[in-house]
């Protein structure tokens, strides 16, 4: 089974957000658990600066920025709003 580890600038941006995008988070990361690539989350893959990383999506506004490490699991790196990397 995939697991998730969170970085610590990822925790940080995490206690900052509302209730409201958090229940929206979680719900995304159960989604993720069961599959990273759920059409419902539109991961997708970054270039330039962040090539190498995966995003999905919270809501319009938040997203999450990941990898994948060499096990398989899943590096939570950012969380928060689209920046200029789109």
């Amino acid at each position: 089974n995939m697991k998730v580890h969170t970085l610590s600038k990822f925790d940080r941006q995490y206690k900052k957000l509302t209730s409201d995008i958090k229940d929206i988070a979680e719900k995304k990361f159960d989604i993720f658990l069961c599959d990273p690539f759920d059409s419902r989350l539109k991961t997708h893959k970054l270039t330039g600066a962040l090539v190498g990383f995966f995003a999905f999506s919270i809501n319009q506004e938040y997203r999450i920025i990941f990898d994948f490490d060499e096990q398989g699991d899943a590096r939570f790196y950012q969380i928060g709003i689209h920046d200029i990397y789109d």
